[in-house]
């Protein structure tokens, strides 16, 4: 029987951790793996809530203003979750928008990360969800969204290279049509880092 979206059975993630714990050969009554289960479940609580979570939701309230130019958050923290190995991803997101006569509360855009985020994920979509979301809420001229992150997929096992930094971009609207949009918008988030 299926879950229902959005809806953490922990009861059942205690059984499926205990049972990974026997696999992988430990004694999940030693004392240090007695409580692993349920730290397991109340953890997978806390990472996977974007799951089933309206995202636009969070780009419900708006504000009336006349500003048309370009809005950045720029190195807005997030976790997220490889769904391929369920290792961790991490990093930072830069979003910009360009109003067309509402803006967001910039607290809103940081809040879309985490959403997005918080659910098996690949970077590769959640920069487009992140892009898709905003242009979809707020229909503004154009959006952009730049994701820096770092994956334990390939840092902790496998190929085993720390410090490699994957970079995924999507645009939308006028950043996709206009060069000089992207390129400002590229100048504005690499800041002080060019120097």
């Amino acid at each position: 029987m299926t879950n229902p979206r959005g809806k953490v059975d922990r009861e059942r993630i205690k059984r499926a951790v205990r049972e990974l714990i026997e696999a992988i050969g430990e004694d999940p009554e030693r004392e240090g793996l007695r409580d692993t289960p349920r730290r397991i479940a109340d953890m997978y609580a806390e990472i996977f809530s974007g799951v089933g979570a309206d995202p636009l939701r969070e780009l419900e309230v708006t504000f009336q203003e006349n500003h048309e130019e370009m809005v950045i958050l720029r190195d807005i923290p997030f976790y997220s979750v490889c769904e391929h190995h369920f290792l961790p991803f991490h990093g930072v997101a830069h979003v910009g928008y360009i109003p067309k006569g509402r803006i967001l509360g910039i607290s809103k855009i940081a809040r879309l990360v985490e959403v997005l985020a918080r659910r098996p994920q690949l970077q590769e979509r959640l920069t487009g969800q992140i892009a898709d979301a905003l242009m979809q809420g707020i229909q503004p001229a154009g959006v952009a969204v730049v994701i820096e992150a770092e994956h334990l997929c390939m840092t902790m096992r496998g190929i085993k290279k720390p410090g490699t930094i994957v970079v995924t971009s999507a645009t939308r609207g006028i950043f996709r049509t206009r060069a000089v949009t992207r390129e400002e918008f590229m100048a504005l988030i690499l800041g002080q880092r060019r120097s």
